[in-house]
């Protein structure tokens, strides 16, 4: 076995390992945000292999070298890249009833002219139930657009223009 194929094969553990153990033994502590234990892994095999594959076609120990370090560093900036765009690539919050203002909704209890019904509202996968308050009595299935928050259960809600006509 070449000296290449050990040290790609150490860099696959490391990067199984980064994998399967997560941030157990991640050394982004020390060496700051732009590298994991991911990224060194991505490095070493893709040096390890890549050397070995320049050596399979006949290149000398120089030249394999040179080769194995350049497919480590593509590699191993690639992981870099993902592994940063994984940990800070945040989420949207759930949206609350301040962010229902404006949205069109569908009523799913009746709303009476005085009182409370319910309506669903879908926006960004999400499916938000709100108790909901209308200026005249409204049956289900009726499309409504929300216009108020009462509080952060409850909703104004007025019938959209396609439902007066």
């Amino acid at each position: 076995m070449t000296p290449f194929l050990v040290i790609g094969l150490c860099g696959a553990v490391v990067l199984l390992l980064s994998l399967v153990l997560g941030d157990l033994f991640d050394i982004e502590a020390l060496a700051g945000d732009w590298f994991s234990t991911a990224a060194l892994g991505g490095f070493v095999s893709a040096l390890g292999f890549g050397g070995a594959t320049a050596q399979a076609f006949g290149l000398g120990q120089l030249s394999s070298s040179l080769v194995g370090v350049a497919a480590g560093l593509v590699v191993g900036w690639f992981a870099a890249w993902l592994t940063r765009l994984v940990k800070t690539g945040g989420t949207d919050a759930t949206p609350g009833a301040r962010d229902a203002v404006g949205w069109d909704a569908t009523v799913v209890t009746a709303i009476p002219e005085s009182g409370y019904g319910a309506i669903t509202v879908r926006r960004g996968g999400h499916v938000l139930r709100y108790n909901a308050q209308a200026d005249r009595a409204l049956p289900a299935g009726t499309a409504v657009h929300v216009t108020g928050v009462l509080s952060p259960t409850a909703v104004t809600v007025a019938a959209t223009y396609d439902e007066l006509t």
